[in-house]
C-alpha cells in the first residue's frame, strides 16, 4: 500500500493527527494493533484545552453528547482535611471544566468524524513490526495484518505507538530516561449510593495516596506505591491490601472483597522519558512515543493531543506539496519541546513531593502547598491551568476540505 502519511498507533495522538490531516485533504493511514479501542485503565481525561479544540472544529455540541462526567472543582482529602485544590471556572475557555470519558468512546468519536473524509483510512488488527528504508531514509512500515505481512510505503511515517514504541526502537532514536519514584496500581470497584462526590478526586491518609475517578457504575481507582514495591505488596497478600484501601477510604469497606486476587489489579509501571531527537528523514515521533509522561495530573493525553494539533498545523502544507524536509519535522519538536520539558519537570517535582511526604515521620503535617492553597484561594487557578491548559496550548489552523 502507498500513502502520504502513515501513522503507527491508534491512540489519542495518532487518531487526532490522522483526523486533522485527512480533514486538510492529506491521504493518511492510521494503524491500530487491536481489533477495537476497548481497553480499561487508560488516560480518560478530557481537558478544557481539548473541549476548546472541539469547539474550534465545530464539533463541541456533538462531542458533549458522548456520555461523560464534568468537574469544575477538584478537592483532595488530606488526613480528613478537605482541600479545595483546583478551580477550572477561572480558565478563559469555552468549557471551563475537566471531563472524564472512557478513552475508547473518545477515539470512536474522532474516528467517526475522520471517516467522513475520503483521505482517512484506519486499519485495525495491524501491528507495526519494522520500518521500511530507502536510501537511508524511513520510507514506511512493515506490519502484521489479518491477511499476513503488510508493507505501507509513505512519504512520512509518524510514530504514535506509546511509551514502548516499536517505531522509535526500530529507528534507533535515543531515549533520555528522567525517572519516576512511583508506580500506580489500577483497579475498579463498584459505585454505591451515598458514595463521596467525584469532586473529591484524591485522598492522602497517613502516607497512603489514592485517586478515584467516577464511572457510570464503578470507581476507577489508582493507588500510589513506591517504585518497585509491587512484588512486596503481593507478598503481603490481598487481604493486607484490602485493609490499606479501607484505611484510606472507609467508604470502600463494603466492596473491597470485589478484589478477589491480584489478577484484578493492574500495575502501571510509571516512567518519564523523552527522545533526544524526535525525528529523522521520513520519520517523526509524537505523544508518548516522543515523551512518556507520569499519570500525575492526567496531563499525558492532553500533551499528546496538543502534539497532534501542532504536527498537523506545521506539516499539512509540506505534505500537500509532497516535500517534507528534516527541517519541517524539526519544527514540530522545536514547537513542542518547551511544553514537554516544563510539564515533565513539574511532574518530577510533584512526584518527589509525594514520595518525600510518604516517607516523612510526621505524615499528619499538612504539606506546604496544600496549606498555602487553603490560605490563598486565588492559587487554585494554577493547578487548574496546569491540568486543564498546560504550557503552550495549540489551536486549529488546518483547513477543512469539505467546507470549501
Amino acid at each position: 500500500m502507498t500513502t502520504t502519511c502513515c501513522i503507527a498507533g491508534g491512540g489519542p495522538a495518532g487518531v487526532m493527527l490522522g483526523f486533522l490531516l485527512a480533514r486538510a485533504g492529506i491521504d493518511v493511514i492510521v494503524l491500530e494493533k487491536h481489533a477495537d479501542f476497548f481497553r480499561d485503565f487508560r488516560g480518560d481525561t478530557i481537558h478544557p484545552s481539548t473541549f476548546q479544540l472541539m469547539y474550534e472544529l465545530g464539533l463541541l455540541d456533538e462531542f458533549l453528547k458522548v456520555p461523560h462526567q464534568e468537574l469544575q472543582q477538584l478537592h483532595v482529602l488530606f488526613n480528613n482535611i478537605n482541600i479545595h485544590l483546583a478551580d477550572f471556572t477561572s480558565l478563559k475557555v469555552v468549557k471551563p471544566a475537566v471531563g472524564f470519558m472512557p478513552q475508547w468512546d473518545f477515539l470512536d468519536f474522532l474516528v467517526k468524524q475522520a471517516t467522513v473524509y475520503p483521505a482517512f483510512r484506519l486499519l485495525k488488527e495491524t501491528e507495526v513490526t519494522d520500518l521500511l528504508w530507502e536510501n537511508g531514509k524511513v520510507a514506511g512500515i512493515r506490519a502484521n495484518a489479518p491477511d499476513g505481512i503488510l508493507e505501507i510505503h509513505a512519504l512520512l511515517t509518524v510514530g504514535t505507538d506509546g511509551r514502548t514504541s516499536i517505531v522509535r526502537e526500530k529507528a534507533g532514536l535515543k531515549v533520555m530516561p528522567i525517572g519516576a519514584p512511583i508506580d500506580v496500581l489500577w483497579f475498579g470497584l463498584s459505585k454505591k449510593e451515598g458514595d463521596p462526590p467525584q469532586t473529591l478526586l484524591g485522598r492522602f491518609q497517613q502516607g497512603k495516596i489514592m485517586v478515584s475517578i467516577e464511572r457510570d457504575t464503578y470507581w476507577q481507582i489508582g493507588y500510589i506505591i513506591d517504585k518497585g514495591m509491587y512484588e512486596k505488596k503481593k507478598a503481603y497478600g490481598i487481604e493486607a491490601f484490602r485493609k490499606e484501601l479501607t484505611d484510606i477510604a472507609p467508604f470502600l469497606s463494603n466492596r473491597v472483597n470485589e478484589l478477589k486476587n491480584w489478577d484484578d489489579i493492574r500495575l502501571l509501571n510509571v516512567t518519564i522519558d523523552r527522545l533526544e531527537k524526535w525525528c529523522m528523514e521520513g520519520l517523526l515521533c509524537i505523544g508518548d512515543a516522543a515523551h512518556a509522561m507520569s499519570p500525575v495530573g492526567g496531563v499525558g493525553i492532553n500533551l499528546a493531543i496538543q502534539d497532534a494539533v501542532a504536527t498537523a498545523n506545521i506539516l499539512y502544507q509540506p505534505l500537500k506539496q509532497k516535500k517534507v524536509t528534516i527541517n519541517d519535522l524539526g519544527k514540530v519538536q522545536k514547537r513542542r519541546q518547551l511544553p514537554t520539558n516544563m510539564t515533565q519537570r513539574m511532574q518530577v517535582f510533584i512526584q518527589k513531593g509525594i514520595v518525600s511526604h510518604r516517607k516523612e515521620e510526621g505524615k499528619n503535617k499538612l504539606p506546604f502547598f496544600f496549606w498555602l492553597i487553603s490560605k490563598l484561594p486565588v492559587l487554585r487557578r494554577f493547578p487548574a491551568w496546569f491540568v486543564g491548559i498546560g504550557f503552550r496550548p495549540e489551536h486549529i489552523s488546518t483547513p477543512d476540505v469539505l467546507s470549501k
